[in-house]
């Protein structure tokens, strides 16, 4: 019996299914972009249109300044010897807001003919009888003080006046480019600017 050959052995039945063990493919993983997106053209449709629509609405939304106004008369009078001129604005001040205004800062600013920039804070009321003795010329037409702390109830209008110093001559504050009230609100970003 030792020249028996042996049969071969049978080879495994053919299957017709692969085995999924063996055959994985990490490409057809159905968390990718590919198979959870929309097409790019639509994504960049939609990103335009909610940009548009954010636009419309910071510009509607915008904040304004609560109030408006006019500087109706400028007086100047030199200060003899010290290269300084005291000016009076008297202004006009409207509340066009829906809620009261209050004045916290009043602040002027000279920009002369050669570019040059002055800012000043405005003078007290408390000082306006001693500046109307020693400058008689900053009285006429003007109107009782407007100080900080003044409260425009919404629609009211209130006129007044307010001092400032800026140090140039009086020929240099005649050439100038503009002269500018600045009324900051307590409660607002955005200051009153009344220019002329």
């Amino acid at each position: 019996m030792a020249d028996t050959p042996t049969p071969p052995l049978p080879s495994p039945p053919a299957t017709s299914q692969p085995d999924p063990k063996l055959d994985f493919r990490i490409g057809d993983e159905f968390g990718t972009a590919g198979r959870n997106l929309p097409p790019a053209g639509i994504v960049l449709i939609c990103i335009a249109a909610v940009a548009v629509i954010l636009g419309i609405l910071a510009f509607v939304q915008r904040q304004k300044p609560q109030g408006t106004g006019s500087i109706d008369i400028i007086n100047a009078a030199e200060v003899p010897d010290q290269n300084m001129i005291l000016v009076a604005l008297t202004v006009t001040l409207r509340n066009t807001g829906q809620k009261p205004l209050w004045i916290h800062t009043l602040k002027g600013q000279l920009k002369t003919s050669d570019d040059r920039t002055f800012d000043d804070e405005a003078a007290s009321g408390v000082d306006f009888e001693r500046y109307f003795q020693g400058f008689p010329l900053l009285k006429e037409s003007s109107q009782p003080p407007l100080p900080p702390e003044t409260k425009l109830l919404p629609g009211a209008e209130q006129k007044g006046t307010v001092i400032f110093s800026f140090p140039v001559s009086k020929q240099a504050f005649d050439q100038r480019k503009s002269i500018a009230l600045s009324i900051q609100p307590y409660d607002q970003a955005l200051p009153i600017v009344l220019t002329k």
